[in-house]
C-alpha cells in the first residue's frame, strides 16, 4: 500500500509540474497561441491529430477496461479455456479499416494546408524579402525597395510576406512559432514561404536547426504593424542617409572611430549589402543587442569590447580593432542614435 502510495504521490507531483511549466514562456513565441494564417493552419492540424488520438485511446481504454471485467479468470474456471477467435475475418477487417478511416482523416487536411502554405502564386504581388541566415544572426534585403535591415524585420498586418530564403555558411532554420512553422535554409537552394500576422506586435524568432555554438543565442524579431505604419517605416529607411552627421559632439567622434576602425567595412549603414556583418541602419530602433542581450548603453559597450561574452563563436571575436573604453562609448551613443523611423517595435506592441 505504502508503496502505491508514494508512485501515486510521484505521478501527482509530475502530473502539476507538468501543468504548471506548460503556462510558462514568451507571449509570443508559442504555435499554441497562433496570430498568423501559417501558425493557425498548424494548430488546426494539431487539434485534428490530438482528437484522433484521444479518441483511439479512450476506445482503447474502454475495450480493455470491458475486456478486464467480463473476462478475468473466476473461480472454478483454472482450467477454463476461452473460445478462440484465430482467423476471425470480420476482426481483421475492422481493425484494419478503422485506422486506415484515420488516417485519410489526418492525410487530407494535412495534404490540403500542407499545398496551401506552399503555394506562391501571390508572391509577384506581394512584399517579397531574401533572408540571409548566418552565424548567428539574420539578415533582411527588402526586395525591390532597396532597403537592408538586420534581427529585426518589419512587416504589415493582414499580407502575406513572401521569404526567399538561403545561408551564407552552416544549415540554419525559420521559425516564428506565433505567425507560421519552419523552413530551412541551404547554402545552394532557395526555399520559399510566406508569413502573415493578423495582429500588430512584436512576434519572437528562432532558428529551430542546431547551427553551432551560439544556435540557441541566434534569434530575431518580426514587427508586425498597420499597413499605414508599415509605408511609412518603408519611406523612412529609404531617406536614410549613411553619412548624417549626429548631433552630440561624443556621437560625432563615435561616427568618426566607427570609419576609422574599420567597422564599416563589416557593417552597412543605409542599403549598401554588408558583407559579414549585420546591417546598422535602424540599430538605435531595436530592443535587444545580438538578438538576446539588453539594449543598452553599457551592454553595448561590453558587446563591442568582448563579444565573446555575450555571444560566442561569433564572427566579430575575431575582427583585429582595439578600443578603450571611453572610445566603445562613444560608438556606442553614435549607434544608439540611429533612429531613422518614428516606427519601432513600441509602435507595434502600443496598438495591442
Amino acid at each position: 500500500m505504502k508503496g502505491w502510495m508514494a508512485k501515486f504521490r510521484a505521478l501527482l507531483l509530475f502530473g502539476s509540474l507538468t501543468l504548471v511549466l506548460s503556462g510558462c514562456g514568451k507571449e509570443n513565441l508559442s504555435a499554441l497561441t497562433p496570430k498568423g494564417y501559417g501558425a493557425k493552419s498548424a494548430l488546426d492540424l494539431i487539434n485534428i491529430s490530438l482528437a484522433v488520438m484521444i479518441f483511439v485511446f479512450i476506445v482503447v481504454m474502454v475495450i480493455y477496461a470491458i475486456v478486464l471485467v467480463r473476462f478475468r479468470k473466476k473461480k472454478g474456471q483454472e482450467d477454463f479455456i476461452p473460445q478462440q477467435t484465430e482467423g476471425n475475418k470480420a476482426l481483421e477487417v475492422i481493425w484494419t479499416v478503422i485506422p486506415i478511416i484515420l488516417l485519410v482523416i489526418i492525410a487530407i487536411p494535412t495534404i490540403t494546408i500542407t499545398f496551401d502554405l506552399a503555394d506562391e502564386s501571390a508572391a509577384g504581388d506581394s512584399i517579397n524579402v531574401s533572408v540571409t541566415g548566418n552565424q548567428f544572426w539574420w539578415h533582411f534585403n527588402y526586395e525591390g525597395e532597396e532597403i537592408q535591415t538586420s534581427q529585426d524585420l518589419y512587416i504589415p498586418t493582414g499580407e502575406k510576406v513572401y521569404l526567399n530564403m538561403k545561408t551564407s555558411d552552416v544549415l540554419h532554420s525559420f521559425w516564428v512559432p506565433a505567425l507560421s512553422g519552419k523552413m530551412d535554409l541551404h547554402p545552394e537552394n532557395e526555399n520559399t514561404m510566406f508569413i502573415q500576422a493578423d495582429e500588430e506586435g512584436v512576434y519572437d524568432g528562432k532558428c529551430a536547426e542546431f547551427c553551432g555554438t551560439s544556435h540557441s543565442l541566434m534569434d530575431f524579431k518580426v514587427i508586425a504593424v498597420s499597413p499605414e505604419e508599415y509605408e511609412q517605416w518603408v519611406e523612412d529607411m529609404k531617406n536614410v542617409d549613411p553619412e548624417a552627421q549626429p548631433e552630440s559632439a561624443d556621437a560625432q567622434e563615435g561616427q568618426q572611430l566607427f570609419q576609422e576602425n574599420s567597422c564599416i567595412g563589416c557593417h552597412a549603414i543605409g542599403s549598401s549589402p554588408a558583407a559579414t556583418g549585420p546591417n546598422l541602419t535602424n540599430f538605435g530602433d531595436r530592443t535587444t543587442l545580438a538578438g538576446v542581450a539588453e539594449h543598452d548603453r553599457d551592454t553595448l559597450i561590453e558587446w563591442i569590447q568582448n563579444p565573446e561574452s555575450i555571444k560566442p563563436g561569433n564572427r566579430m571575436s575575431d575582427a583585429n580593432y582595439e578600443v578603450s573604453e571611453e572610445e566603445a562609448g562613444k560608438i556606442a551613443d553614435y549607434l544608439l542614435q540611429l533612429q531613422p523611423s518614428d516606427i519601432t517595435p513600441e509602435s507595434a506592441t502600443s496598438n495591442e
